[in-house]
């Protein structure tokens, strides 16, 4: 079992009388290692930390912290199957998505590094004679990153990477569920050349170390995917100093199936945008409306597909999903799939949470004949659950899907060029994918609208959420 420590100021600090808290892998139920509960004084020893470095990080061109940031994407390509390892013993996912995860990181901190020539400033144009004007893009300073459980090792990679190569410094909190591979990741930055300070990890609870950073006045921006009554906390926490937010919140994708789609692609389609990482995802594929003229075949054509999926130990490359990673959240989703049931609609496949053995199982469930108004259709189901409702017109299924207080992904399935340009135009919501998964690419840009969060990740735009902005009158005459 491994035991892990803080990492404060470019060194792992013993743990002492500190309390530790278990990891559990969720396949097999077994204590697979410790990691601290900080405290508040370990947490402002971290800010601290990231306060003082971040004087002189600040100041380096960007393409000098660009290297660091290639250092620690080799770093951590050369030990991708440690982090895959790592990954699927502590939240269940298949052994393929994590290392497909694990290269993300690396990549992604690549991907931000090549950035670092391209942070612009502006010229404008002066009222006066003989002044110009410049806009700046500067650091904003020390940034918390407080990330879920879900996606553990990649989320590292979207807290650290452009907060790195825009000249900020990071207190990373990983999830208590998931947060073997942070530390992992520490132990490289331990390795690597990056002053000492730069990053920072500290461990435990939301209450406490969730709460203790982002009320902490020397945090500038506290970036946080997660929940949304945890993101609703976190903005009042940073309101009390007027901290900025950056927060990825819930979801509660609508996916609408015309009549007129290639329905084989489009099955297989939901099917990965529903079942990834067991369903765990914040982009899923959420809620399904199909309209009524192919509706009974979409029904029998996804129960064959469902049906077909197997679930097991996540190490075995041929299962389509591995365990949810926790028994909470087993019990939140099957009370969802109960509710459906007494709402009315109708379970075709799975619906069953197995306990004949050890872990944290869900089946792959379809369920069909579902209305708009149901619970299943409204909340957020964070497993494997595909619900299925009909519709008839294409306004029916727009204002149906624009109806929820999420507004984080969608996607539409057609192959009417109007019908896609009314979807992008009318489909609320932070993202949309037509005719394919739910997926988004690093040089995008991840946000969400409404209840599902401020600001946003990735690409040329997320660079922006970790920078301020600085303008300097100057006279020259």
């Amino acid at each position: 079992m491994k035991q892990y420590q803080l990492f404060i100021n470019g060194a792992f600090v013993p743990n002492g009388s500190r309390e530790m808290a278990d990891v559990i892998n969720p396949a097999t139920e077994e204590v697979i290692g410790q990691v601290p509960k900080a405290t508040e004084a370990d947490v402002a020893a971290a800010v601290d930390a990231a306060y003082e470095a971040q004087k002189s990080w600040g100041k380096l061109p960007a393409v000098e912290r660009a290297n660091y940031l290639f250092e620690l994407a080799q770093l951590v390509e050369d030990n991708q199957e440690l982090f895959a390892q790592t990954n699927t013993a502590e939240m269940g996912k298949r052994i393929c998505e994590s290392r497909d995860e694990a290269g993300w990181l690396a990549e992604y901190l690549r991907f931000y590094a090549r950035q670092a020539r391209h942070i612009k400033g502006e010229i404008i144009t002066s009222d006066r004679p003989n002044e110009n004007i410049f806009l700046y893009k500067k650091p904003i300073g020390v940034c918390a990153g407080i990330m879920p459980w879900n996606f553990p090792l990649f989320l590292i990679g979207r807290k650290v990477a452009p907060a790195l190569v825009a000249g900020d410094t990071v207190v990373l909190k990983p999830s208590s569920d998931s947060p073997m591979g942070c530390y992992e990741f520490a132990k490289l930055v331990e390795q690597s050349s990056l002053p000492a300070g730069v990053i920072n990890v500290v461990s435990g609870g939301g209450a406490l170390v969730g709460n203790a950073l982002s009320g902490n006045e020397k945090v500038a921006l506290v970036t946080m995917t997660g929940s949304t009554p945890v993101g609703k906390q976190i903005m009042k926490n940073a309101a009390d100093h007027v901290a900025r937010v950056s927060l990825e919140l819930g979801g509660k994708a609508p996916v609408i199936v015309m009549a007129d789609c290639d329905l084989d692609a489009t099955i297989e389609n939901i099917f990965n945008s529903r079942f990834l990482n067991c369903g765990q995802v914040c982009n899923a594929a959420e809620r399904v409306y199909v309209q009524a003229p192919i509706y009974d075949e979409f029904v029998a054509k996804m129960t064959e597909r469902i049906a077909r999926a197997t679930y097991g130990d996540p190490l075995d490359d041929s299962v389509d999903m591995g365990p949810m990673v926790n028994r909470r959240q087993v019990e939140i989703v099957m009370d969802l799939v109960n509710s459906a049931k007494e709402e009315g609609a109708k379970i075709v496949v799975g619906g069953n949470a197995p306990t004949d053995k050890k872990g944290y199982w869900m089946e792959p469930t379809l369920i069909v004949d579902c209305k708009h108004e149901m619970r299943v259709m409204t909340e957020e189901i964070f497993g494997p659950v595909l619900p299925v409702a009909k519709f008839e017109t294409l306004d029916e299924a727009i204002e149906m899907a624009n109806d929820s207080t999420y507004g984080l992904t969608s996607s539409i399935h057609t192959t009417d060029h109007d019908t896609v340009m009314r979807a992008l135009n009318e489909i609320n919501f932070g993202e949309i994918y037509v005719n394919r998964e739910h997926f988004e690419a690093f040089q995008g840009f991840h946000a969400g609208v409404r209840q599902s969060g401020l600001g946003g990740d990735d690409g040329e735009h997320g660079l922006e959420e970790f920078l301020e902005t600085h303008v300097a009158y100057v006279d020259w005459k």
